[in-house]
């Protein structure tokens, strides 16, 4: 899905959202070769549409001269690469728990924590 994510990306930048078949194909192997942030962001923003399909979706339109870019897909893409905050649910307050009378009234502990302590490699 990832790839048909690139598609999109490449027609937005296209003027009036169009490109040739060719054109697709050259800036797809560009994008797709260039270091390993392009495919990483395809990735994540395809993680958060597992089932995409730019033509089903109608994101997309196929025509004699190449592909175009519909408003179906450039609000598509404006929702998709909105800011993660957007589709994160608030995290829930952590619990905690009366502290022991042993422990200065300062301190509190958290319940359902776990305390990552690093080891100490052996020599």
């Amino acid at each position: 899905m990832s790839f048909q994510l690139t598609i999109l990306k490449i027609l937005a930048g296209h003027p009036e959202g169009h490109a040739s078949v060719a054109d697709l194909k050259r800036y797809a192997v560009v994008l797709t070769s260039s270091g390993p942030e392009w495919s990483q962001r395809m990735r994540r923003l395809a993680a958060r549409t597992p089932d995409l399909d730019i033509f089903t979706g109608g994101y997309v339109a196929r025509n004699d001269s190449g592909w175009q870019l519909t408003e179906a897909g450039r609000e598509f893409l404006r929702v998709l690469e909105a800011p993660a905050a957007d589709f994160m649910v608030e995290p829930a307050a952590p619990r905690v728990a009366l502290v022991s009378p042993d422990r200065p009234a300062n301190v509190i502990q958290l319940l359902d924590h776990k305390i990552n302590r690093r080891r100490r490699a052996a020599a």
